[in-house]
């Protein structure tokens, strides 16, 4: 699961350089609205980007979950003032 987030992101911020060089480079040649209209679109996929990469999947570990090493386990619900449950 990590590795398709990692691509997604990637793809993503790839895709925001790209909007970026084309609309500074070649769009606005043609027309200044439509390479700002870009850049306005290229702005709103890094924070999309960071979200689809830190989203958790329904596999992935949350940080209180059990790791299934015991005397881990025991160590932090005793720092969190929680009892076991056997």
């Amino acid at each position: 699961m990590y590795a398709r987030r990692r691509h997604v992101y990637f793809a993503m911020m790839g895709t925001c350089i790209v909007l970026f060089v084309l609309a500074w480079g070649v769009v606005r040649i043609w027309s200044v609205p439509a390479a700002v209209g870009l850049c306005v679109v290229a702005m709103l996929i890094p924070p999309l980007a960071a979200i689809v990469a830190n989203r958790r999947g329904p596999e992935d570990r949350w940080w209180d979950d059990p790791s299934g090493d015991t005397k881990s386990d025991e160590w932090w619900d005793e720092l969190d003032g929680r009892k076991r449950r056997r």
